[in-house]
C-alpha cells in the first residue's frame, strides 16, 4: 500500500504536468488567434473572398497571413488543424480528475457534511454534472437566443452562477470549484470537437467537391471560438484554486467563483479592444480590481454573516488511523510540530490561515489527512518548511510507521 501511495502521488504529478503543457499549447494558440482574427486589415486588391491581411515579424522573419471568412476559391495543398491541443488538454484534465478525485473521493470529493453520499454516488454525480453543463450550454446556443450574442451571455452566465451554487452544495468546496473549471473546459473542448472542427470539415468538403461553402458553419464556428476566449481565463482561476482554500473554502465560494467569470470577461475584453484597434479600455482593469477586492472581503468575511464552522465526523477510512496503536504518539507529534500553523486560528508569526486549508488540530483531522501527512512529512521533508519546529528523524519515522501499519 505505501509503496502504491508514492506511486499514486508520482502519477499525480505527471499528468498534472502532461495537463499544463497540453493546456499551455492550447491557450498559446487560441490567443494568438483571436488577437489575429481581430488585428485584420482590408485593403483594396485583396484576393478574390479574403476578409482581411496582417502582417507579423517573429523569430527573424515576417509573416503575410490572411483571412478568408468563408473558404479559399480552391482547396490548399496544405492545411493545418488546430485541434489536438483541445483533445489533449480535456483528456488529460479528465485523467487527472480521476486520479486525484475519483481517486482519493473520500477526501477531495465527498464532505459527508455537505453531502452524506457513497464514493461510486458521488463519482456519478460528477460525471453527471460536467455532462448535462455541455448540453445545457450547447441547447441555449443552438436556441433562438443564440442569435443575440449578448443576451446569450448574460443567460448563460446566470446557468454558469447557478451551476457554481449547486456545485457547493453537491461536493467539498475544493472538489466544487475543479467542477466548475471542468464543465467549463468541456463546453470549451466540446465546441471545438463538437461544432467547430466537423463546421470545417463542411466546408473542406464543399471545397473538395466544388460547391460554394455555407456561411453559417464560419459564422456558428466563430461564435464558439468567442465564448471559449472569454472562458479561458476563468476556468485558469478554478483549475488554479485548489491551491488557495481562500477561494474554495469559504461560505461564499460560489460568489466568488462567480465574480471571478466576471474578472475573465472583463480582462478578455481589454485586449480583444486593444487588439482589434477600437481604444484603450484601462477601466476593465479597475473594475476587475474592485471585483478582486470585493473577493478578498468575501474570502475573510465576519463569521457574524457565516456562522461557526462546522465540525466534521471521522469518514471510515479515517477511522482506521485513528485506531492505530501509533495513533497517540502521532496526535501528539502533530499537534506539537505542526498545528500551530494547520488550525482554524494559527498561533505561528506571519501564519493568518492554515496553509492549504489543511486542518491538524482534531484526531479526525489529523486522521483525514493520514496520507498526506505521510507523503509530506514522514517520506519526504516537505514539512514543516525548513523544519522550523524541529521534528526528528524519529517522529519522522513514527508517522511512516502509523500510514504504514494501520489496518494490519
Amino acid at each position: 500500500m505505501t509503496d502504491f501511495a508514492i506511486f499514486w502521488d508520482w502519477l499525480s504529478f505527471a499528468v498534472r504536468w502532461l495537463h499544463v503543457i497540453t493546456g499551455i499549447a492550447w491557450i498559446g494558440s487560441s490567443f494568438y488567434f483571436v488577437a489575429l482574427d481581430l488585428g485584420l486589415r482590408q485593403r483594396p486588391g485583396l484576393p478574390a473572398g479574403a476578409f482581411g491581411e496582417e502582417w507579423q515579424v517573429h523569430g527573424g522573419g515576417f509573416y503575410h497571413i490572411q483571412k478568408y471568412l468563408v473558404a479559399p476559391a480552391e482547396m490548399p495543398e496544405h492545411l493545418t488543424w488546430f485541434k489536438w491541443e483541445s483533445y489533449a488538454t480535456w483528456l488529460s484534465g479528465f485523467a487527472m480528475l480521476c486520479v486525484v478525485y475519483y481517486a482519493g473521493a473520500d477526501l477531495f470529493l465527498i464532505d459527508p457534511n455537505v453531502l452524506n453520499i457513497s464514493v461510486p454516488v458521488g463519482i456519478l454525480l460528477s460525471l453527471a454534472t460536467i455532462g448535462v453543463g455541455w448540453i445545457v450550454y450547447d441547447l441555449l446556443c443552438r436556441s433562438p437566443l443564440g442569435k443575440s450574442d449578448t443576451g446569450l451571455m448574460l443567460v448563460l452566465y446566470c446557468v454558469l452562477v447557478f451551476i457554481a451554487w449547486g456545485l457547493t452544495h453537491l461536493f467539498t468546496g475544493r472538489a466544487a470549484f475543479l467542477h466548475l473549471g471542468a464543465i467549463t473546459a468541456t463546453i470549451m473542448s466540446a465546441n471545438v470537437f463538437m461544432v467547430i472542427i466537423p463546421n470545417q470539415k463542411i466546408v473542406v468538403a464543399d471545397l473538395i467537391a466544388g460547391r460554394k461553402p455555407d456561411p453559417k458553419y464560419g459564422k456558428i464556428a466563430k461564435q464558439r471560438s468567442l465564448h471559449n476566449n472569454y472562458l479561458t481565463l476563468p476556468v485558469l482561476f478554478l483549475m488554479l484554486s485548489n491551491h488557495y482554500p481562500l477561494a474554495f473554502g469559504t461560505q461564499f465560494n460560489w460568489v466568488i467563483a462567480s465574480l471571478v467569470f466576471i474578472i475573465g470577461v472583463l480582462i478578455r475584453h481589454y485586449f480583444n479592444t486593444v487588439h482589434a484597434r477600437k481604444g484603450n479600455p484601462t477601466w476593465t482593469w479597475l473594475g476587475a480590481a474592485l471585483l478582486f477586492m470585493i473577493i478578498i472581503w468575501l474570502s475573510t468575511v465576519p463569521k457574524v454573516l457565516t456562522g461557526e464552522p462546522k465540525t466534521s465526523a471521522a469518514s471510515a477510512a479515517a477511522q482506521i488511523y485513528m485506531a492505530s496503536a501509533h495513533f497517540p504518539a502521532v496526535r501528539d507529534t502533530v499537534l506539537g510540530r505542526c498545528s500551530m500553523c494547520h488550525t482554524e486560528e494559527p498561533v505561528y508569526e506571519g501564519i493568518y490561515h492554515a496553509p492549504k486549508g489543511v486542518m491538524l488540530d482534531t484526531d479526525a483531522r489529523i486522521a483525514e489527512n493520514a496520507r498526506e501527512i505521510y507523503l509530506q512529512a514522514g517520506r519526504a521533508h516537505a514539512m514543516p518548511p525548513a523544519n522550523v519546529t524541529q521534528i526528528t528523524d524519529q517522529e519522522r519515522a513514527l508517522l511512516v510507521a502509523w500510514f504504514e501499519g494501520a489496518g494490519k
